[in-house]
Parts: structure tokens; sequence; C-alpha cells
């Protein structure tokens, strides 16, 4: 009997590549599948471990209230609250330019930016793609790099005419810097560990700004390095920048973290307000004791290159919820509910499940869920019945869910700790699970609404502002504005 097409189409992925997908019905009758009731039993079963009550959340935010206290009043801590000596909020009005310098993951990317006051800015950019060895050679061969293409960026984006450099003019550089750095002033900052997959030798334990420095120096630029920042400092300023009713930043993407200002009282018993990067990804690590982990989380932990670290992270971030979700397939294979009949070799290697897949599972507009069949076919060389895609969905949908909730419980934090919920406030979100992951936002307000209830309106998210390049520089603009009227020279 002829094969009959039931549906097909075709969508393309985040890399570029098409899928053509065709189902039909023959495949059901040649393999072995689970039925719709299977499916429906398992579902609950999972329902149960990954949705979070209200009643859940407000005792996760209770804790993690807690461990921000702490982490401000005691040193090392689990979650750090790192002091950035960035100074009070931009008043709006800061102008002029100035140059950003962002080492990312992948690239590099130079700024020039032109602040114009009244939340007002322009950009010009260029990026410079990192190489594996230039991540893993020698730490000041790195910096050389940075500098070598500020210098090409200053040269190419010199000249008399309108929105260009002037010819040896003068800059103060913002530089993020999103690795863990201890500091003691604002141009100051030692490398405690290098992540991103970056290895660079000779440089943890060392002063990466001093190391800038040095390679400025060797390509003789015009260029002062003013500030070292991490992106969610520079985030939430730059969204304050524009939007002043924001209070708190947020990071979801790879990795999570927060940034707030935080009052707080020098020698001199003035009150200051400072901004404090919280690193709050490692909320509940080691103990374990707040946080509703799974034993698929705990399989995650366990494998994961730093064990027992990162707790928070792990369970809400874009790096790992693929991997959750992989982790309960697997089971389910092993128990003989799917696939039976058919290799499933593919599956098994940790990681393979990208959390791209999630979104688009979530996201797939068709009634035989076409996107599904396209990833199990294309990836994974599967066959799958609609009930076991609709299970997909439903599973892939739980534990988006559960990371936008939780989510909503570290925001609920910073406003429990520092009482914003009867004024409200806005939070600068940014990450790709917070842009491109469907629904989160709305999932994070709905959770943010159970925790606080009518009043967590009062809190609203929104895409934040570019923080590792706009707010890199205001930052630069605002330590530069600080000096120059002679306010704490020494940080």
């Amino acid at each position: 009997m002829p094969a009959s097409r039931r549906g097909s189409g075709s969508f393309t992925l985040t890399t570029g590549q098409t899928i053509a997908i065709h189902t039909r019905t023959q495949d059901e009758e040649d393999l072995p599948h689970a039925t719709k009731k299977t499916m429906a039993d398992h579902l609950r079963k999972y329902e149960t471990l990954f949705t979070l009550t209200p009643q859940r959340m407000r005792m996760i935010v209770d804790a993690f209230t807690e461990t921000l206290e702490l982490g401000l009043n005691k040193p090392n801590q689990i979650v750090p609250m790192i002091p950035t000596f960035v100074f009070g909020w931009p008043t709006g009005q800061e102008k002029g330019d100035f140059l950003a310098l962002d080492l990312g993951g992948t690239n590099l990317r130079v700024c020039l930016v032109t602040l114009q006051g009244e939340g007002k800015f322009e950009i010009s950019q260029t990026k410079y793609r990192l190489t594996e060895e230039q991540k893993q050679d020698d730490g000041q061969k790195l910096f050389d790099f940075c500098a070598e293409c500020l210098h090409t960026f200053v040269e190419t984006n010199t000249g008399e005419g309108a929105g260009q450099l002037k010819p040896g003019q003068s800059l103060p550089l913002g530089f993020t810097f999103s690795y863990p750095c201890s500091q003691e002033r604002i141009d100051h900052g030692e490398l405690i560990r290098w992540t991103k997959g970056f290895g660079a030798g000779n440089t943890e334990g060392r002063d990466v700004a001093e190391m800038f420095k040095k390679s400025l120096e060797k390509y003789q630029l015009p260029i002062k390095l003013t500030a070292l920042i991490n992106d969610t400092t520079g985030t939430l300023i730059a969204s304050h920048y524009v939007n002043p009713k924001t209070k708190i930043a947020v990071i979801f993407g790879t990795g999570c973290n927060a940034a707030y200002m935080e009052h707080v009282k020098d020698i001199s018993k003035i009150n200051i307000w400072m901004a404090i990067n919280c690193e709050w990804g490692a909320f509940d690590s080691f103990e374990h004791e707040h946080l509703p982990r799974t034993k698929y989380d705990t399989t995650v932990d366990d494998t994961s290159n730093k064990p027992g670290e990162q707790a928070f992270e792990k369970l809400i971030s874009g790096r790992y919820l693929g991997e959750i979700l992989r982790l309960v397939i697997c089971e389910l294979i092993d128990e003989g509910v799917l696939f039976l009949g058919q290799n499933t070799y593919k599956l098994e290697k940790p990681y393979c499940f990208d959390t791209a897949f999630l979104s688009l599972m979530e996201s797939d507009p068709t009634d035989e869920l076409l996107m599904i069949i396209g990833i199990f076919t294309h990836f994974f060389a599967l066959e799958t019945t609609l009930a076991e895609r609709q299970f997909f969905r439903a599973l892939a949908k739980l534990i988006g869910r559960r990371a936008a909730r939780l989510s909503a419980c570290g925001i609920a934090a910073i406003v429990n700790k520092m009482g914003y919920l009867e004024e409200g406030c806005s939070v600068g979100a940014d990450g790709s699970l917070y842009n491109k992951y469907p629904g989160f936002a709305d999932r994070v307000h709905e959770g943010l609404q159970d925790i606080f209830g009518d009043k967590g309106r009062n809190i609203v998210t929104y895409h934040a502002e570019d923080g590792s390049g706009v707010g890199s520089a205001i930052i630069a603009a605002m330590t530069k504005q600080r000096k120059d009227a002679g306010l704490y020279l020494n940080v």
C-alpha cells in the first residue's frame, strides 16, 4: 500500500538551515508506540514534579531574601553580592563620546557611544571574531588582541565628519569583562576564574585591568580605562538611563544574574548608593535546602563540570533546560515507554537536545506538530506519533514554565529586600531565554502575581538596553564625572 502523506512542511533553524518534514499514516502502524492514555498518565507524574505552587514560591523567596542579606553583610558567602563601585544612578544628562569594549564568549565588540543627554544616545560598533586558540593562549596576548582591535576601530572612526572621532581625541573607556573578578576599585579587577570556555594562561589571580592597560600602552592609544564592569551592572545602568523607573536588571540566558542599587554607608557615615552585582546563580548551592530539585536536576548537577555549584542557574538557564528534558525522555526509553524498536543512540549524548528545541516545540503552530516531527526525524532519526509529540510539547512547557517561575522568585527577593512592591518598579531583562523563549516574560509576570497577589502587577519586566555596550559607556561617563568632581577618588 503506498504511503499516504498526512502533513508536510518546513521550518528554519536559528542556524539558517531549512528542514523539510513529511508525516505518513503507516509510520504509526510499523512501529510500536505509546498510546495516548500512557502518555497522559506519565504527563500527570511530571506535572507533579515540575509544577511550583504559589506557597512553595513564597518559601523560596523568603530563603532567597535571607541569602541576599547574608551576602551583603558577610564576606565569602555563596551568593557574594559584589560591590561594583558604580555609585548612584545616571542622571540621564551624561553627554560626550565614550568607548566601550565587550569581551564576550564568541566575539570582541568595540563600540563608540555618543551620549546626548535626556536618555538618548547613538552607537556605532564593530565585532571581531575570537578564535578558540586566542581563548586558550597566553592572557597578555588576548589583551594585546583587544588593544589591536581598538586601534583598528579608532583609526576607522577618526575623521572630520559628524559622529566621528577627532584626530588624537582622548577617550574614556568602559571595559565589560563578565567573568568573576574581585574588585577593590572600579578600574581594577582580579580574575577569580575563567568561565564561558576561556582558559587563557597567566591570567587567573592577576589584575586584568593592569594587563589591558599594558596592551593599550603598547599600541600608544589615547584611551583611558575608566571602568571595568560586569554586563549585568551595565544592563542596570543603561536601562535606568533610558527608563528611570528601572530599579533592577536581570540576565536570563546561558547563565543568569541580577544587579540592583543598594544603600551603603561609607566610613565617613555618608549614605550613598552603589550598584551590587548579585551573582545569584549560586543561590542554594552545596546545601540544596530550598530549590525544588528533581532527580533529573540532580543528574545535571552531578555530571556538570562544577557539581554542587550554581544550583539556581542549573534549574533556570538556557544551558540546562534541554538537557533536563533529554534526561526525562531517556528515562522513558529505558522504561520501554518510548521509541520501541527504534535506535535511540543519538539521544544518549549529553546536551544533544538544545534548549532552542524547547522553544520550537512550544511555538509549533501546526495541528500535526510538524516542527516536533522535524526535530526528532532530522536530529535523532526517530519517528513519533501525535500523542508522543503532544507529550513532548507539554513536557517542554512544564520545564520552561518552572524556569520562568523560579526566575520570578529571584526578582521577588530583591523587590522584598528593597521594599519596591507598593510603589512598583521596572526590571530591565536581557538574555536569550528572556528574549527568545516563547511566553517566558508572561510566565515571569504570572509568577510575580502568584507570589505577591494583585500587587505583583506593579513589578514589570521589559527588554533591557544594551548593557555591555551602552551601559559600559554610561558607567565610564559617570566615573569620569565623579572623579573630576573629586569624589571617592581611591575607588
